[in-house]
């Protein structure tokens, strides 16, 4: 039997642990944050209008007692309290430019379709880099490298990098940059480009080169001594990037070709510009984006909690494993049959969460807004027409047969419950069921259009490693609705999804959108006098809304042509928003991706031929025949949770007053005002303002906390305002209101709400 060490030996190799232990942490914490903010922030949002993206620093806020109440208390004097009040904010000061930015000009970023010299930057960068990290570490293998959104990545199989690695690489990146070193292009057969694979012992290359359909095969050449598979374009020479214009931002995991039966790669990312003053503008930004992004602030306001985290442990090494980058640490000790791991993100912890990854809780507050945002859906949709229903989250497995989705979708379901010898499945989608409230008796062409919407909870499966905040969970809630018309009343029913979408937009601040009509692609089904009928249908609806929109010539899907709808936010990014398509479908095929975009968009409608085939729906039409009708998917905000995921980082959590979940604020100077505070509490709650009281904190601590939490409002309550019976306000982003009557006060607040102003 093995015999246990000494206590102090014991004492010693537990602090050694956790020293270790929370090394590691900080260490994985700090790749997290970039690379999960890399991939989410500003890959899934992209600013992709160069005319409207500018950039500014992060906001700075400084909170301070109101001077009336400085001077009464006390805490300061009369003389030196308006030396250092602080201004009022506004409801626009999102974002505060500093000094230098104010006397600098705006900085406008080109995007890789706005410059094509951006786009071969950064292509040659991610070439520059393979190149480099072989120098430095030979025993690396090479994947893919392509340009993306806002820089370039390459992937290689090799051991885990840190920081430091990163600086090592790029001071290596700039030495070949200043080497100037020519790109040269070359076309050689496919037996030639294996025989140079296999001369390099390149496995991942030799398994790209299979899957190249098309002779000859091209390889880029940086000087004579480095090349990849590559089909450009790049820069002429290494000389044309600005070595101070480019950046390796973080290492993340990624399985090669995104099977998690593959091996686990190292991914670098990296951004490049084309002169420094950009990557600075783009730096800020990124700032900007990350003080925003919508998992940090609903961890500071309380709003939600989701699965982020998972873990697996090996003898040799420690993977931990959040939203979509996923981290190894090697000699990393883990307890044995230790199921739960602490991460330390500024001095909380996140644990993980028993009840699975992916899962979103609404907290009281999130809860909140989504009931705010629910009950103008509903009231909206009944104002249009709308009939609501709410259907069952379980089905029989049958009905997914008849949909198509068991096979075409079978992946991102969830496995069957075998109940009394049936089989029932998580519904992924609400449109079976819709269908089956339409068939529930004989439908006459006198009750078109049939509208019914419902606020549906839908069930997919995501990888572990794709889950990403509120943006892409397990579980969510889609706006559904359903639309059963005839052929000739598609335009005014896409024209009524237009109008319908446009106002719930304007209500959540979005007033920005960039539009766009796809039409037909080279591989179609249906005929031409179909794809017709809906593409003239989709661009009549569009002129008579008097939207301007851009034509993307063969962008539609196979099934159908669309409109997409792209919101943007404060910043300036743009989020893929509506999406109207018709859906052209007359065989017996149901393509799978179509329900993988509603949690990455927010989908607006499809004009579907094909369900009512496959569900064999009919009405009766004026001469007593049976009809196929007309089915119209549609959705404007995809998912509650992705929306309220984008309204966060719209607000930066500074909802305004109509939509904040705490409208106002009391705090007693004292305990002995605390009773006075009940009372109005309970009058602005009688009164339908969201309410409550804090005390038991000094003042100063206690304003400080609630502009920390984002409070619209805050009454201050002392002797002289019990006394009075009134109470001394302070806006959020109105300054100091003064002392008033609570009466005064809640039909102010009244006003503010019911005209979406601040007080």
């Amino acid at each position: 039997m093995k015999q246990k060490p000494p206590p102090h030996k014991t004492q010693d190799k537990s602090r050694f642990r956790r020293r270790v232990k929370r090394g590691a942490m900080m260490f994985i914490v700090h790749k997290m944050a970039m690379a999960s903010f890399i991939s989410s922030s500003l890959f899934l949002s992209k600013p992709t209008s160069p005319s409207s993206l500018f950039l500014h620093l992060p906001l700075k806020r400084f909170v301070s007692l109101p001077t009336q109440l400085r001077q009464r208390y006390g805490l300061v004097s009369a003389t030196s309290a308006s030396a250092v009040d602080t201004p009022a904010l506004t409801q626009n000061d999102n974002v505060e430019l500093t000094q230098n930015q104010v006397e600098s000009e705006k900085v406008v970023l080109p995007t890789n379709e706005s410059s094509q010299l951006l786009l071969r930057i950064r292509h040659t960068c991610a070439h520059v880099m393979a190149m480099a990290v072989q120098k430095l570490y030979p025993e690396a293998k090479v994947t893919i490298g392509p340009w993306i959104e806002n820089g370039f990545y390459y992937d290689f199989d090799m051991e885990p990098l840190t920081d430091k690695d990163l600086k090592r690489i790029k001071k290596e990146m700039d030495r070949i940059i200043g080497r100037n070193l020519p790109l040269v292009r070359e076309e050689i057969t496919r037996d030639e480009a294996q025989r140079r694979i296999l001369a390099i012992n390149e496995p991942y290359k030799m398994e790209i080169l299979e899957s190249i359909k098309e002779d000859p095969i091209t390889i880029y050449h940086i000087g004579d001594e480095w090349w990849d598979l590559c089909a450009g374009p790049h820069v002429e020479t290494t000389g044309q990037i600005n070595k101070k214009a480019v950046e390796l931002e973080s290492v993340a995991g990624a399985y090669w070709r995104g099977d998690e039966k593959k091996p686990m790669l190292q991914r670098i990312y990296g951004t490049a510009w084309e002169s420094e003053e950009q990557l600075k503008a783009y730096l800020h930004f990124k700032e900007e984006a990350k003080r925003r992004d919508h998992r940090l602030i609903g961890q500071d306001l309380d709003l939600f909690s989701v699965q982020v985290l998972s873990c697996e442990t090996d003898a040799s090494y420690f993977v931990i494993a959040i939203d979509n980058s996923i981290f190894f640490f090697f000699q990393f000790y883990v307890y044995p049959n230790s199921l739960v791991v602490l991460l330390h993100i500024n001095n909380k912890e996140i644990m993980q969460d028993e009840a699975g990854g992916g899962l979103v809780f609404w907290h009281p507050k999130g809860s909140i807004v989504r009931h705010i945002i629910e009950d103008f859906w509903k009231k909206t949709h009944i104002e249009h027409g709308y009939d609501l229903l709410y259907t069952p989250h379980v089905a029989k497995a049958d009905l997914w047969k008849i949909s198509g989705h068991l096979d075409f979708y079978r992946e991102n379901m969830y496995d069957q419950m075998n109940i009394e010898d049936e089989l029932y499945q998580l519904r992924p989608m609400n449109c079976p069921y819709h269908i089956l409230v339409y068939q529930r008796k004989l439908q006459s062409y006198r009750n078109f259009p049939i509208r019914v919407a419902e606020l549906g909870t839908v069930y997919r499966y995501e990888l572990s490693g794709s889950l990403h905040g509120l943006f892409r969970v397990r579980g969510f809630t889609q706006d559904d609705a359903h639309i059963f018309c005839l052929e000739d009343q598609i335009k005014d029913e896409i024209r009524g999804v237009l109008d319908l979408t446009e106002e719930i937009l304007l209500r959540f601040g979005f007033n920005k959108y960039e539009v766009n009509l796809s039409t037909r692609p080279e591989k179609a089904v249906g005929g031409d006098d179909i794809w017709e009928k809906a593409t003239t249908a989709l661009g009549d609806a569009l002129d008579d809304k008097g939207w301007s929109y851009q034509i993307d010539g063969g962008g539609g899907a196979f099934y159908g042509p669309k409109i997409d709808l792209k919101i943007e936010d404060a910043l300036g990014r743009k989020w893929q928003c509506s999406t109207i398509q018709a859906r052209i479908n007359e065989f017996d095929i149901y393509p799978k991706f179509q329900y993988g975009l509603a949690q990455h968009k927010l989908e607006s409608s499809v004009v579907d031929f094909n369900l009512p085939e496959r569900f064999d729906i009919t009405y009766v039409d004026s001469y007593s025949e049976k009809k196929r009708p007309i089915m119209i998917h549609r959705a404007v905000l995809g998912s509650l949770e992705r929306f309220f995921g984008v309204l966060i980082e719209h607000y930066a959590g500074d909802f305004p007053l109509w939509l904040s979940p705490i409208q106002a604020r009391v705090l007693p100077v004292t305990d002995t005002q605390v009773e006075y505070c009940n009372e109005v509490t309970r009058k602005l709650k009688s009164n339908g303002i969201r309410a409550e009281i804090f005390h038991g904190e000094r003042l100063p601590k206690l304003i400080r906390n609630a502009e920390k939490q984002k409070i619209p409002l805050m009454a201050v309550v002392g002797p002289k305002e019990v006394d009075t019976q009134t109470i001394t306000v302070r806006s959020r982003f109105g300054g100091e209101l003064g002392t008033m009557k609570i009466d005064d006060f809640i039909s102010r607040i009244k006003y503010a709400i019911e005209n979406r102003t601040s007080v």
